[in-house]
Order: C-alpha cells, then sequence, then structure tokens
C-alpha cells in the first residue's frame, strides 16, 4: 500500500469507514467513524479508497458535563462520584 493523501475517506475490513489523518512511508493514522483513531504501518496496512464522502465530524468536549457535576455537587456539600451518578 502506498501513501494515501490526508482526508481521503478508506473502509477497513475490520474497523470500517474512516478518514486518514496522516500517512507517510512508515506509518498511517485513520481516525474511523466507529472505533476512533488507529495507527498501521503502511506497508502492511491493507484498505480500500472509497468514492464516498465522509460523515461530518462532531465530537463532544470531554467530560465538561461530569465536571460541571462535580463542581456543583461539592457546592452543594454532597460528594459524588461520576461514575456511579444516575
Amino acid at each position: 500500500m502506498k501513501v494515501i493523501p490526508e482526508g481521503q475517506y478508506v473502509k477497513h475490513y475490520r474497523y470500517g469507514m474512516g478518514v486518514v489523518t496522516e500517512s507517510d512511508t512508515k506509518q498511517t493514522s485513520i481516525d474511523f467513524d466507529l472505533h476512533g483513531l488507529k495507527r498501521f504501518v503502511t506497508t502492511l496496512m491493507v484498505v480500500e479508497l472509497s468514492d464516498l464522502t465522509p460523515p461530518p465530524r462532531v465530537r463532544a468536549k470531554h467530560g465538561a458535563k461530569v465536571y460541571a457535576r462535580l463542581a456543583s455537587s461539592k457546592a452543594g456539600g454532597k460528594s459524588a462520584s461520576p461514575c456511579r451518578e444516575r
């Protein structure tokens, strides 16, 4: 497999569809729709190039709601664990 241009939409047999984020002769990084960012050895990687347009990427701000809940619970005198909150 050759170097793939950044932004190319590809299909991997295991991880599905994804967008190439970096690619050189040694390593290729692909951000998959369902499995996140994966890195491959470029010469060993097996993907199919796709003519489809990738869906828009929407990333949530990591942990913003959890930190807001912690701050409000500490202000109220309660101690809450974000993992056990329901």
